[in-house]
């Protein structure tokens, strides 16, 4: 039956909320939010829609669900949380799996400065975001050289008995041996987070001020470092390239389409100083508009992380949409937040290099979407499996000396490697060192579902080894029924060398050794070099975890309050081996006698 949009409407009310459309076989097609409910949806169902995408989605709709909410703020943040976990097929959906990195600085006696990723909280002052690491880096590098702040974690510096190297290559003041004063530290701290405020002429003003009074008072020795600081300072300002001196928290926000990608791209200007951009390509994105791009955009991201002061967009939306884009900005920033188009100089230069790095973001990701599709032509045509060949699964296994056994498997899916599909086995219950073993339980937890129906099967099955590990993973398939699914095992070369690999069949087939250069090697060499490095690193995860555990509980008397008091003392078994007995006696509930017996066990 056609949905009666006319019933429908005359039921709605005019709150604020957030519409669901639903198809036929209820699947979610788009999630919206509305100002008023009834005067958003019925615009679905007039006469001139906007564009045919829509019309489409408007034909496929079986049903509407709503949900009023007492203000477009909540409606906002609601339509953004059913976005993520719904992914409904007509939404242009962004996806940034990383948080985004801040400069860090404690709020200890002597401020450490650092690199930070995750949720901010009031226990030390933040600074950013970021749009990289690399921004964060380069910034931390640049204030250590003006500000010469400690960077070491708080178990290093709290047992340092001399300055460490960054303190002879004047990277660092010293604190940790008083060096410096608490007196003198502070104000470094505060000339950096002046700066990292973007108020850097206060902070030349400051530091000349400081350089002209030690010279009155004949300390040359204090004045040659203000100087230092100060010519370090003009370093900074003319190395970047667009900067400006008004010192401002800008976003510039771009969006292009060429080849048929839909990029959008986003610049962080803060305190004036340019910090680099990160592409971004939505799915679902269609036939959708540059302009509808950056909207949902700017929804999206503006939920989940900080509004500057003003955002610079290109193309600037159409009223209609640009006041819907401005309002909500404001409601998820709680203050108006200014967007539109650049006007000065500086502005439409920073406009300017945000679209030529779209532009350039897109062109890199056609070249390397080509050439995924011809890797995986070459290994379809290598192999034999004929058309079809889209999701490639590749086990791996990592111990040592059969201690901490992991099994890794990643997944290659649409051309690229999909992370979020990536899973770790814990081996148990198996000889150490049992590769085979190891194996056969890797394969089986992975593939017992698929064998009741659930999940997606693989085009391809990888396996990390030689006749061996094959064999013992096709057993697994035949004892779930799944021996219809392709695997092929590969078997490193003579003393390792990529290249070298030849790869091995379960069915007795002759083994096959592809060119170095053929281009279906590189994709096998890409998803399995993935794969080691995922197991490895959840290998030597759980093996520092187990000898960590393991070596503090086997501390005579000590038990789970002392161990706890330990680690948060010294930061784990590196800080407990370097403490002396005097530093283990000062933890509460460590005796002195006691301290040496943890001493005498650990040494």
């Amino acid at each position: 039956m056609a949905f009666d949009a006319k019933s429908f409407l005359a039921t709605l009310t005019e709150l604020p909320g957030v519409y669901r459309m639903l198809g036929e076989d209820g699947a979610v097609l788009y999630v919206g939010k509305a100002k008023n409910l009834k005067k958003r949806v019925a615009s679905y169902f007039r006469d001139n829609l906007p564009s045919p995408r829509i019309a489409h989605m408007v034909a496929q709709i079986a049903a509407i669900e709503t949900t009023s909410t007492r203000t477009e703020a909540e409606a906002l943040l609601l339509e953004n949380n059913l976005i993520k976990s719904l992914a409904p097929r007509y939404n242009i959906l962004f996806r940034d799996d990383k948080s985004y990195p801040y400069i860090v600085l404690s709020r200890s006696a002597f401020p450490r400065l650092g690199f930070f990723r995750g949720n901010p909280d009031r226990k030390a002052d933040y600074y950013g975001p970021y749009p990289s690491s690399w921004a964060v880096r380069d910034s931390i590098h640049l204030l250590q050289k003006m500000f010469r702040l400690r960077t070491c974690e708080d178990t290093v510096f709290a047992n340092r008995s001399r300055p460490c190297l960054l303190y002879q290559i004047k990277r660092c003041s010293g604190p940790c041996v008083d060096l410096v004063t608490p007196e003198d530290y502070a104000a470094d701290v505060q000339m950096a987070a002046m700066f990292l405020s973007g108020r850097q002429h206060e902070v030349h003003r400051r530091l000349t001020q400081a350089m002209e009074e030690a010279s009155a008072r004949l300390a040359f020795e204090q004045a040659a470092i203000y100087r230092d600081q100060i010519q370090s300072l003009h370093q900074v300002q003319e190395k970047q390239f667009v900067s400006s001196s008004r010192g401002e928290d800008v976003d510039i926000v771009v969006a292009a389409r060429e080849s048929g990608l839909l990029c959008v791209n986003l610049a962080m200007v803060r305190g004036g100083r340019h910090l680099g951009d990160r592409p971004f390509f939505p799915s679902n994105a269609g036939e959708s508009s540059p302009a509808e791009a950056l909207a949902a955009f700017v929804r999206q991201h503006y939920a989940s992380q900080p509004a500057p002061a003003r955002l610079l967009v290109s193309p600037v939306p159409a009223d209609d949409e640009g006041d819907e884009t401005s309002a909500a900005l404001a409601e998820l920033a709680g203050r108006a937040v200014p967007l539109g188009e650049a006007r000065t100089l500086t502005q439409k230069a920073w406009v300017e290099m945000a679209l030529q790095n779209a532009r350039l973001a897109i062109l890199a990701r056609s070249q390397a979407v080509a050439q995924q599709e011809q890797r995986l032509a070459a290994l379809q045509e290598a192999l034999g499996l004929g058309d079809g060949l889209a999701r490639i699964e590749c086990f791996d296994i990592s111990h040592t000396m059969g201690e901490a056994t992991v099994a890794s498997c990643v997944v290659y899916d649409d051309n690229k490697m999909k992370k979020s599909d990536y899973r770790r086995f814990n081996i148990k219950d198996i000889q150490p060192g049992d590769d085979y073993a190891a194996m056969r339980q890797a394969v089986s937890r992975r593939y017992a579902g698929l064998a009741n129906g659930e999940g997606r099967a693989p085009d391809l099955i990888l396996i990390d080894g030689g006749k061996g590990q094959v064999a013992s993973a096709w057993a697994v398939l035949a004892d779930l029924g799944l021996t219809h699914l392709a695997m092929v095992g590969v078997a490193k070369g003579e003393e390792r060398k990529p290249g070298l690999e030849t790869l091995i069949f379960p069915d007795g087939r002759p083994p096959l050794q592809l060119p170095a250069q053929h281009p279906a090697l590189h994709l096998i060499q890409e998803v399995r070099d993935e794969a080691h490095r995922f197991a490895i690193t959840g290998h030597r995860a759980q093996r520092g975890k187990a000898r960590k555990t393991s070596t503090l509980e086997s501390l005579p008397g000590v038990g789970p309050a002392r161990r706890k008091a330990l680690v948060a003392r010294f930061g784990g078994l590196p800080g407990v081996l370097a403490a002396s007995v005097e530093q283990l006696a000062e933890v509460p509930g460590i005796s002195r006698e006691m301290a040496e017996k943890i001493h005498s066990a650990l040494h």
